[in-house]
């Protein structure tokens, strides 16, 4: 059975992506997480988003599909926009932030890298690859 994972690439007007702060390790990721039972990625993207960053998205587009090749996971990465809500520290983010992309901290998590850079592309067709 696999797990579902779905992960959010918002970008401000600048081109500066959100990135969350992990309150359980010194890391900088994309704001999303595992979807809960029943709940399609779309609907775990949007959820996730709200639990870590206070913000309400809406979805823009499939970015990609990705396979994890130890484990029996799908991630989904999907461009977002806000909707709503406001940018906050949460009970899962000590800290939410954008960041010019050559910028970024250097402790952001690298296949979150590779999964913004993928965004950047200028091809709307979804990428699928095995991290």
């Amino acid at each position: 059975m696999f797990k579902i994972g779905a992960f959010a690439i918002i970008f401000d007007e600048y081109g500066s992506i959100l990135l969350c702060h992990r309150r359980d390790f010194d890391a900088w990721n994309l704001p999303g997480g595992a979807a809960e039972n029943g709940e399609l990625p779309t609907e775990a993207v949007i959820r996730e988003v709200k639990e870590e960053t206070g913000l309400e998205v809406d979805i823009e587009r499939l970015v990609g599909v990705y396979g994890k090749a130890d484990k029996d996971e799908l991630v989904f990465s999907f461009i977002c926009y806000p909707i709503g809500g406001y940018l906050c520290a949460t009970d899962e983010s000590s800290e939410c932030q954008y960041f010019p992309i050559e910028h970024m901290p250097i402790n952001t998590i690298p296949i979150h890298i590779e999964r913004i850079h993928d965004a950047l592309k200028s091809n709307n067709q979804p990428i699928f690859r095995r991290h």
